[in-house]
């Protein structure tokens, strides 16, 4: 028989490494479908349909060939939490079958966790934001460091913090990314940027690659910003005073050396005229 739990390579630990823990007992056997209940630190959100329905239609073909994991409940008798498989699990209710087979462990909250992680992972189901929420909740709720993380996960400590960082973006982008709008390699480029929402509409608009958002963003840090002067409050009176009585818009501009320019802004060739009427007769 096929090994269900067999790590892959590149992994730190695999689910045969997890269950075969020394505090974490195993038992294969077949239930209910109706007394599995979904598991609340399930580290994948969104399920596509048109992935299930294929999941569906070979369930009916050929059943389930890997079983699920399951823990009993702690606060539902009679029923078993789902700790790895639920599209399986959602796919064979709609496949209608009765009862599916599982491997029943005995694990706590962190090992529900894990296993629900490695499983997952193995099987690059979590989107990127996902996966960073799933790293998150080990850190915060379960005394893991980043380092801990790394050596859990198998992969880097830079791919754990990068994907950390993922969190920091506004919400809008992280939406873009769990919903596949918008790549983790573009949006990793957009991480700390003032205007990223903005980026990642053009780059979804434009469809630009990952290349050509490194080039847009190095172009956009390198520009030159304007410098915008506090206007001196006598200059500003000045130009005021002189709008409200001639009816024009003026600008007056002061140098450094007190040279300049005074500038008027007219909306018609009356104005015009009446303009260089004034300064024939006064000067």
């Amino acid at each position: 028989m096929i090994n269900p739990f067999k790590s892959k390579k590149g992994l730190g630990r695999g689910l045969s490494s997890l269950i075969g823990d020394s505090d974490i007992k195993a038992s294969n056997d077949k239930i209910s479908i109706s007394s599995i209940i979904p598991n609340k630190n399930q580290p994948r959100k969104i399920f596509e349909k048109e992935a299930l329905e294929e999941l569906k239609n070979s369930i009916k073909e050929r059943g389930i060939i890997q079983p699920l994991i399951v823990r009993k409940s702690y606060d539902q008798d009679d029923k078993f939490e789902l700790i790895a498989g639920e599209r399986r699990w959602q796919a064979a209710q709609s496949a209608g079958l009765h009862e599916v087979p599982v491997v029943i462990v005995e694990a706590n909250n962190l090992k529900s966790l894990e296993l629900a992680i490695i499983e997952n992972v193995q099987r690059k189901d979590l989107n990127a934001i996902e996966e960073a929420e799933s790293y998150k909740n080990l850190i915060e709720n379960f005394e893991y460091d980043q380092d801990k993380v790394s050596k859990f996960i198998g992969k880097s400590r830079s791919h754990i913090t990068n994907s950390l960082r993922l969190l920091t973006l506004p919400e809008k982008l992280i939406e873009m990314i769990r919903h596949g709008k918008l790549s983790q390699g573009h949006a990793k480029i957009l991480i700390g940027l003032e205007n990223s929402y903005l980026l990642a509409e053009k780059i979804i608009k434009k469809k630009l690659s990952v290349r050509q958002t490194e080039s847009l963003v190095r172009l956009l840090k390198n520009k030159p910003k304007k410098e915008f002067k506090i206007r001196n409050a006598n200059t500003v009176a000045i130009e005021n005073d002189l709008t409200e009585k001639i009816g024009m818009r003026v600008f007056l501009n002061i140098k450094k050396n007190n040279s300049g320019t005074l500038t008027f802004n007219y909306k018609g060739v009356d104005q015009l005229d009446r303009l260089i009427s004034v300064i024939k007769k006064n000067y």
